[in-house]
């Protein structure tokens, strides 16, 4: 089968940081699916692995952490699926990703795709969604329904690709009042569009921004990138006994002793863990999945996909790790078709 792949973590100007192979086909055993990919998304998990993990000596790396496509094959021990069917997913950290024509996936992290979605649009949902959910629900423990409440949520990068469904959930599924943060005109406006009630510029301190639209604190913060640049700031603007989640990696250590006085709870997600750790609860993705399928053939939820950056082949992924490593990525960008 086709796919791209490394051997080297090297620049991704290097045309050898990915290149076009031909790879054995996977297997589909256990729970496993055997999914023709149509669609995939990038992500900056898949720009922090080419950089930091070395495949195996003679051995090619794939990556690639958002899919959609077809059933083609499945295991012995498959319940939820059947060949034929269309399904949406974000994988496991742990086997060979979706930069393929064919990709063994556990079918407990795999939904049912959109009926009003084509694979490209679908693509873009997965991972980011998997994450905005678990930490909106799961981590922060956050009530799902529309019942009035003071409660205010800061998403702190709210233009990137997980920013910009954990606004739409937030808006669409809780009470909350719902203040994203973007530097740019244009991911400003694009956070408007998503739905938050109030959009705040992150270059400025975030306690005279808040000040500015009226609010002198919330009860949630979630920093999606950069976290140890905004730490003091969201230490500043988090209310007493309120919630901090982040799902980056802080280039420096972040002090949490500063979250003690006001008891401040600390909440880390890694939409991985459940698969990484063949968690008891590892099904949880999949009907996570299927009901945001729901939602968005409900209209209630849209794509965020930002840009399609055609075929999947070495070139254009190089592309797509190059515009993420730069941080101008606007929503997602999708590859489609091989």
């Amino acid at each position: 089968m086709k796919a791209v792949g490394y051997q080297k973590t090297l620049p991704i100007e290097d045309p050898a940081s990915l290149q076009e192979v031909e790879l054995r086909e996977p297997v589909a055993s256990g729970h496993d699916l055997l999914v023709e990919v149509k669609a995939i998304s990038v992500n900056p998990v898949d720009v922090k692995i080419r950089a930091g993990r070395t495949p195996p000596a003679g051995e090619w790396g794939v990556l690639g952490w958002d899919a959609a496509g077809i059933v083609r094959a499945v295991g012995p021990q498959v319940s939820l699926f059947r060949p034929g069917d269309r399904v949406w997913y974000a994988g496991d950290i742990t086997r060979a990703g979706s930069n393929a024509e064919l990709q063994a996936v556990d079918e407990r992290i795999v939904g049912h795709l959109p009926c009003t979605l084509d694979f490209a649009q679908a693509a873009a949902l997965p991972l980011t969604a998997i994450t905005a959910w678990e930490m909106l629900f799961d981590r922060l423990r956050i009530a799902p329904g529309k019942r009035p409440t003071d409660e205010r949520l800061l998403i702190v990068g709210a233009g990137g690709g997980v920013g910009s469904i954990l606004v739409q959930l937030a808006r669409r599924l809780t009470g909350l009042t719902v203040i994203g943060t973007a530097s740019r005109a244009e991911t400003q406006s694009w956070v408007r569009e998503l739905g938050a009630h109030h959009v705040l510029d992150h270059s400025r301190p975030l306690a005279d921004e808040l000040k500015r639209i009226g609010f002198a604190d919330v009860s949630h913060v979630v920093s999606l990138t950069h976290s140890e640049e905004h730490f003091a700031q969201i230490v500043e603007v988090l209310a007493p006994q309120g919630c901090f989640g982040l799902i980056d990696d802080p280039a420096t250590p972040l002090d949490v002793r500063k979250l003690k006085a006001k008891s401040v709870s600390l909440h880390w997600e890694l939409m991985f863990t459940r698969s990484l750790f063949q968690t008891a609860d590892m099904i949880a993705q999949h009907r996570l999945l299927c009901e945001l399928a729901a939602l968005v053939d409900a209209g209630l939820v849209r794509t965020t996909l930002g840009e399609h950056y055609g075929r999947i082949d070495a070139v254009n992924l190089r592309r797509a790790h190059a515009l993420i490593e730069a941080g101008k990525a606007r929503g997602k960008i999708v590859l489609e078709a091989f």
